[in-house]
């Protein structure tokens, strides 16, 4: 289901929005029934600030799940918006710097972008996690000519328990990207929705295929990349 509040999104027809040859009403029937995509907009200064929140449930347990949204080691194999997912510095266990690149969006319409981000994974009594994530600026990095560098606002993924089947996982997952450059408001408000679709999809089948550690904070192996000369 999509839910939009105060949204500046242009429907091409009621409750439908065109992404190259898919429509948001295509991919929301791939994904797994109970999740809910919700679009928020509010006013930050004189700037427009979109929030995406996508809430659904997974079959497979809050600990496993934690842990495999989080492990850098594998993301490029199963998040197929990724070209690179490099740590490139480790702060502790649970906390570590990442340069990421993404693909191209939109049928080409949106270049790939690279963000600094901060991700931080913290456990919590019941099996409940949270992973964090806000851009950074980082020395080693800096923004260059051939990415334009994007900006993450505080985003992240709850995991928790299903309370009828402890199998089961409530996900809850916010997003608040600025992509920057000179792109239109209308093409980034019609692609966020279905990348965030495509990302649940690609998560549940990466779940079946790349098995994480259990236990919560099983985080082992994450790798530090050296700065860009």
């Amino acid at each position: 289901m999509l839910h939009h509040q105060n949204s500046a999104m242009t429907p091409s027809g009621p409750g439908l929005f065109f992404v190259g040859r898919w429509t948001i009403r295509q991919l929301l029937n791939k994904l797994p029934k109970k999740f809910l995509v919700t679009i928020k907009t509010h006013l930050a200064g004189k700037w427009l600030k979109i929030q995406y929140r996508v809430e659904g449930i997974i079959p497979e347990s809050s600990t496993k799940l934690s842990d495999f949204l989080y492990q850098p080691g594998n993301k490029v194999m199963w998040d197929k918006s990724l070209k690179t997912y490099d740590v490139v510095h480790k702060i502790d266990s649970s906390t570590f710097i990442c340069h990421t690149i993404t693909q191209s969006f939109a049928m080409g319409s949106i270049s790939p972008r690279d963000f600094i981000d901060v991700v931080c994974f913290k456990c919590y009594e019941g099996n409940m996690a949270i992973i964090s994530s806000k851009s950074v600026d980082f020395p080693g990095y800096p923004p260059t000519s051939e990415y334009i560098r994007g900006y993450n606002y505080p985003c992240g993924f709850v995991c928790s328990p299903l309370k009828e089947n402890p199998a089961y996982s409530k996900l809850v997952m916010f997003v608040q990207t600025d992509m920057r450059g000179k792109l239109p408001t209308s093409i980034v408000e019609k692609t966020m929705p279905s990348n965030l679709i495509k990302f649940v999809l690609n998560a549940k089948d990466g779940l079946r295929t790349h098995k994480a550690p259990s236990g919560c904070g099983n985080h082992s192996g994450h790798s530090s990349s050296p700065p860009k000369k």
